[in-house]
C-alpha cells in the first residue's frame, strides 16, 4: 500500500471518528453524516485510483458506473422516502450491507483455498453477512405491513438453538476440511440466509427497534471481517465502529425496555394477534373530549408537554403538532416534547420526526429530565403514544411490560390522549392512562385533529 493511500485512510478513519461523535446530538448529526460520508468517498476515490494492482480501463468504466448508478438510487431513494417510512429504509439498506460482505465471501473463497487465515474471515463474512441480509428483509416485512403477523412455529427457541449449533458446527467444517466445493459454500449461504428467517420472524413488532440496532451492529461486523480479508484499515475500523455502536444502542435500549437481550430475541411479546380492548370494559370508564375543550384547556395552562409516539408519524402530523407548539407559544405557554428512548419504529425515531419540521431541539426532552416536570404541568397532549406512557409498567407485576421505563405523564394536572380507536399498542396490552380520572380521549387522525385544535386557539384571546 502506498504512503498516499495510507495517509487518506488515516484521515478517512478520523473523520469516522468524528462525524459518529458529532451524530450523538441532534443540533451536529447532520454535519457529523456529511463528515463520515465524506471520509467514505475519500477512501473509496483513494483506493480506486491508488492501489498497487493493474486494472483495465473496462474495470475503471465498471466500477465508476456502478457508483454512479447506485449514488443515483441512494439519491433518489433517500428524497422521496416518507419519514413513516424510515424505519423501513434503515433495515432495508442495512441488509444490502450484510448481503455485499456475503457476496465478497463467496467471491474470495474460490481464491483462497488452502489459507486457513483467510478461509476463516471468509466463512465469517458468508454467515454474518447473509443473517443480516435475510434478517433484514423480514425487519422491514414486519415494519411495511407485508408481514403483518409474528410467525411462531412449535418450540422456536429450540429450533432456533437447533439451528444455529448446525450452522456453527458447518462453518467449522467447511474450514476443518479444507473443501474446494462451491456447492457446500453455497449450501453454507442458503443455511445462514434461513437462520436469518428463523431468527427474525418470531419477534414482535414492539421490539423491532432493538433488532434493527442489532442486525446494523452485525453488518458493521461482518464490514470489518471483510476489512481484515483485505488488510484494508479503513474498514475495519468502520465496521468496528459500526458493530460497536449498534451493540451500544442495542443495550442501551434494551435498558430502556428493562428486558435483557436474550428476552427480547427469545421472548418475543408484542406479538399483533391480541385482540383490542373494547371501549374500556376492562379497565373502567373512558372519558371523551372534542378539540373545542382541549383548545380552552392549554389556551389557559402556564405548561404543556407534548408526548409523540408512531401515530404521529402515521397521520404526518409533525408539521401541524409543530405549529400548535409555535401558537402556545406565542400564547405564553410553555411547551416542550417528551421523547421515549422506544417511542416510534426505530432508535431516534422521534427525534429525526420533529426535526423534519423545525423543532427546537431543545425542546425534545429525554424521558429521564422530563419525567420530573410532570407533575408541575397543566396539560399534556399524547399524540399516538401508547405503551410508553401505560402506567402497567409501574402498578402491573403481571403485565409483560413491568418495569419497563416509561414516560409519567400519569402525575400532570390534566392527560388528553389522541387516537383513532381504543386498540392496545404493540405489547397488545391495555393501557391503564385511558381510563385514569385525569385523562380525556380525543379521538381521531392525529393530523385533522390537531388541525381542529389549531383553528380553536387561533380564535381565542
Amino acid at each position: 500500500m502506498s504512503i498516499t493511500l495510507s495517509i487518506l485512510y488515516l484521515i478517512a478513519t478520523i473523520t469516522f471518528i468524528i462525524g459518529l461523535k458529532l451524530l450523538g446530538h441532534p443540533e451536529t448529526a447532520k454535519k457529523g453524516n456529511l463528515i463520515a460520508a465524506s471520509g467514505m468517498g475519500l477512501a473509496i476515490i483513494g483506493t480506486i485510483f491508488l492501489h498497487e494492482l493493474e486494472v483495465s480501463n473496462f474495470i475503471y468504466a465498471l466500477i465508476g458506473g456502478s457508483i454512479l448508478f447506485g449514488a443515483i438510487i441512494g439519491w433518489l431513494i433517500a428524497i422521496k422516502v416518507e419519514m413513516t417510512k424510515m424505519p423501513e429504509l434503515v433495515s432495508l439498506f442495512n441488509g444490502f450491507g450484510g448481503a455485499s460482505a456475503a457476496l465478497i465471501g463467496i467471491v474470495e473463497f474460490g481464491h483462497n483455498l488452502g489459507n486457513t487465515t483467510q478461509i476463516i474471515p471468509i466463512i465469517a463474512a458468508i454467515v454474518i453477512g447473509s443473517i443480516t441480509f435475510s434478517g433484514s428483509m423480514i425487519a422491514w416485512a414486519k415494519l411495511n405491513g407485508t408481514m403483518w403477523k409474528d410467525i411462531r412455529l412449535p418450540k422456536y427457541n429450540i429450533i432456533n438453538n437447533l439451528f444455529f449449533l448446525g450452522l456453527l458446527i458447518f462453518s467449522a467444517f467447511i474450514v476443518w476440511s479444507n473443501t474446494n466445493s462451491n456447492l457446500i459454500v453455497y449450501g453454507l449461504l442458503l443455511a445462514a440466509l434461513v437462520y436469518g428467517v428463523l431468527f427474525v420472524i418470531p419477534i414482535g413488532g414492539a421490539d423491532m427497534p432493538v433488532v434493527i440496532s442489532l442486525l446494523n451492529s452485525l453488518t458493521g461486523i461482518a464490514a470489518a471481517i471483510t476489512g481484515v480479508l483485505y488488510g484494508n484499515m479503513v474498514m475495519i475500523v468502520g465496521g468496528i465502529l459500526v458493530g460497536s455502536a449498534g451493540l451500544i444502542l442495542t443495550f442501551a435500549m434494551c435498558v430502556a425496555m428493562n428486558r435483557s437481550l436474550a428476552n427480547v430475541i427469545f421472548g418475543a411479546f408484542g406479538g399483533d394477534e391480541t385482540a383490542p380492548a373494547e371501549n374500556g370494559k376492562k379497565g373502567g370508564t373512558i372519558r371523551k373530549t372534542n378539540p373545542s375543550d382541549v383548545a380552552v384547556m392549554m389556551n389557559y395552562s402556564d405548561k404543556v408537554i407534548i408526548v409523540p409516539g408512531y401515530g404521529l408519524a402515521v397521520a404526518q402530523a409533525q408539521h401541524v403538532i409543530h405549529e400548535l407548539e409555535e401558537l402556545l407559544t406565542k400564547k405564553g405557554v410553555e411547551v416542550s416534547y417528551a421523547i421515549h428512548p422506544v417511542a416510534g419504529r426505530m432508535p431516534g425515531h422521534m427525534n429525526v420526526l420533529l426535526a423534519e419540521s423545525n423543532v427546537d431541539y431543545d425542546k425534545l426532552i429525554d424521558m429521564d429530565d422530563i419525567n420530573p416536570q410532570f407533575s408541575n404541568t397543566d396539560v399534556v397532549l399524547v399524540v399516538g403514544a401508547n405503551d410508553v406512557v401505560n402506567p402497567a409498567a409501574h402498578n402491573d407485576p403481571a403485565s409483560p411490560i413491568y418495569g419497563m421505563p416509561i414516560l409519567d405523564v400519569e402525575n400532570a394536572k390534566s392527560i388528553i390522549i389522541n387516537k383513532r380507536t381504543m386498540n392496545p399498542g404493540y405489547a397488545g396490552i391495555e393501557n391503564e392512562l385511558f381510563f385514569n380520572q385525569k385523562t380525556s380521549m380525543l379521538f381521531g387522525d392525529a393530523k385533522a385533529t390537531i388541525q381542529e385544535l389549531l383553528s380553536e386557539l387561533k380564535g381565542m384571546q
